[in-house]
């Protein structure tokens, strides 16, 4: 269906990107790719500006912010651009100038209002655009690869003239998800050169990297969608992870194949448009030079990983985690993870497992890809089980609609254009969201409350600060609702509320995760439960390449529950869809 990804699509392309979801392989394919390229005779950079980024795990060596050989590599050279360095620099130079004449807790406000996403995303797009507008770094090289591309919403905000007027600084909006734009000014020519030369189809080439399952599909296509509106046409998808081959006796191994192949016959109308390629599912880490050049070379199993034994590692199942909620009297449950993960799965068997010991429990989500309806189409709800769902598109646009009433009469059409950009932003989607789970959270108080998809750290500090000095908080409009001021004391405290993080024992999964903890721990919540997910090793499987994945995921597994975690649970990958009461019931019956 798909013939195998090889360097020969590059051709001439200078500058190569390779953009998804957490958890798809960007890491890896790049670095394959760009170890492949130099192994071909082509002098390559590969560059990092991922703030979870895992690149020098994958390569096993040290990186920096400056270009540096990899050893065992010739004419491979790596950097590790740390977006979250820059966006910290990017902070103190945009609020430095306000120490000492605003009133410290502006100032603080100003400091949380820039440490989210879109703060991070554009340190990341200023510190590639510094690559790419140094002449001496672009002469060096054949190619230059980037593990992370910027989204559309950055690359659309940047497109807009506004961007560069400085009129946020006096705007009774506030600032943008961006800061006040003088921080950027200065950088106008380099980031319309860097616009341009995204845009060109000689010099630029983007992969769309995405597993075959339906998530993993729906985003790529979005930020295909996204990308192309904005000029970035020159676009290949790579379905990574792909089955090969199965063992149809095997439970395991002949469902996860099924699957895929369900997926791919149902891909997004946008992605049929894109040229494809496919890397197959290996049973190997995808660590070390070795294992990248097998990767490439399409082999499946490697020597190392087929002579290996799994060990033995004792981790309770979801019905330990149950068990703990209901004794203890939790009464707010959320799942947080990236992507992908199975978090509307894992909050569904939470609450299904909470009603079998007898507790009234409200289901709700904020997840725009999750669909509670699919997850209990089969059969009958037990009676204390009630559902919901809040719709981010219709938060999101009435919240949009109540910000764009409150400055239309002060601006001109072209900063409106921008502030309606502005509102496209992640930051927009949780302030918005987070609001109306706050009234479901408010009216259901004789229930356990079980939410899948919760505010970052960031949002919640964000909404903290709006409710002592929302005149000065950005797209804040007033007095913030008082399900919103009594929420927040009972995220915070650990006798009420317990969050659970979802992740795979996968690297980016598991990097990522241990990034959201951080920024909740700021936000004074302390996750005390992980779930890893979804996990081979917690299988029987016969399957030869699902029995390498599952030594592989070993490592990641131990750093979850030995380094990362209070305490941790692991759920199997399951041979079949469960859906329904029923179904969803068995999760917590298995020891």
């Amino acid at each position: 269906m798909f013939q195998p990804f090889n360097t020969q699509t590059i051709a001439g392309a200078k500058f190569i990107f390779f953009t998804g979801k957490g958890g798809v392989g960007k890491t890896s394919t790049a670095c394959a790719t760009a170890l492949k390229l130099a192994e071909e005779g082509e002098k390559v950079l590969l560059v990092s500006t991922d703030p979870a980024s895992n690149l020098q795990d994958v390569l096993e060596v040290d990186l920096t912010n400056t270009p540096m050989p990899v050893p065992g590599a010739s004419n491979l050279s790596a950097c590790n651009l740390d977006p979250e360095e820059a966006a910290r620099t990017y902070r103190e130079k945009v609020i430095g100038p306000f120490r000492g004449k605003l009133p410290e807790s502006v100032v603080s406000t100003m400091e949380e209002q820039l440490s989210g996403a879109c703060t991070v995303e554009i340190a990341a797009f200023d510190e590639f655009t510094n690559l790419l507008s140094d002449r001496s770094v672009i002469e060096s090289y054949d190619h230059i690869l980037f593990d992370t591309a910027p989204t559309g919403h950055t690359l659309r905000l940047l497109q807009l003239p506004t961007a560069w007027s400085g009129f946020l600084e006096e705007s009774t909006h506030g600032a943008s998800c961006l800061g006040p734009l003088s921080g950027l000014a200065e950088k106008k020519q380099a980031y319309s050169d860097t616009m341009k030369a995204l845009a060109d189809s000689e010099q630029t080439t983007l992969y769309l990297v995405a597993r075959p399952d339906e998530s993993s599909l729906q985003e790529a296509s979005r930020a295909s969608k996204e990308l192309r509106e904005i000029g970035i046409g020159n676009q290949h998808l790579i379905i990574n992870g792909l089955m090969q081959t199965h063992v149809e006796e095997d439970k395991i191994s002949a469902s996860l194949y099924h699957r895929q192949q369900t997926a791919l016959q149902h891909m997004p109308e946008e992605l049929k448009r894109v040229s494809s390629f496919s890397l197959p599912f290996v049973s190997y880490s995808l660590t070390g030079l070795s294992n990248l050049r097998n990767l490439l070379n399409q082999q499946i199993i490697s020597d190392e990983e087929a002579s290996s034994e799994k060990q033995t590692i004792k981790l309770p199942g979801l019905n330990e985690m149950v068990e703990d909620f209901s004794s203890n009297g939790t009464r707010v449950i959320f799942t947080m993870g990236k992507g992908g993960v199975g978090k509307t799965t894992m909050a569904s068997a939470i609450a299904v497992g909470l009603v079998e010991k007898g507790h009234k429990v409200h289901l709700t989500t904020t997840d725009p890809a999750a669909h509670l309806e699919f997850m209990f189409k089969q059969g009958e709800l037990n009676p204390n089980l009630s559902i919901s769902r809040i719709d981010p598109k219709k938060e999101v646009e009435d919240y949009k609609t109540e910000v764009l009433s409150n400055v239309s009469e002060d601006l001109d059409e072209e900063a409106l254009a921008y502030i309606e950009e502005d509102l496209n932003s992640p930051c927009t989607e949780e302030i918005a969201v987070f609001r109306a789970f706050a009234e479901v959270v408010d009216k259901a108080k004789e229930e356990i409350v079980v939410i899948d998809t919760a505010p970052s750290g960031h949002t919640l500090l964000l909404l903290d600060a709006a409710q002592s000095y929302h005149k000065e908080l950005a797209r804040s409009t007033g007095e913030i609702p008082a399900s919103v001021k009594e929420l927040l004391p009972r995220l915070r405290n650990p006798e009420e509320t317990s969050v659970v993080i979802v992740t795979l024992a996968e690297a980016t999964p598991v990097l990522e995760a241990s990034r959201l903890q951080d920024d909740l721990k700021r936000a004074d919540i302390n996750p005390k439960w992980w779930l890893i997910n979804q996990s081979l090793y917690a299988t029987e499987t016969s399957d030869p390449v699902l029995k390498g994945r599952a030594i592989a995921e070993t490592v990641w597994i131990q750093k979850v529950s030995n380094e990362l975690s209070d305490r941790c649970a692991i759920v199997p990958l399951m041979s079949d869809d469960r859906t329904g009461y029923d179904e969803l019931r068995k999760y917590t019956e298995q020891s």
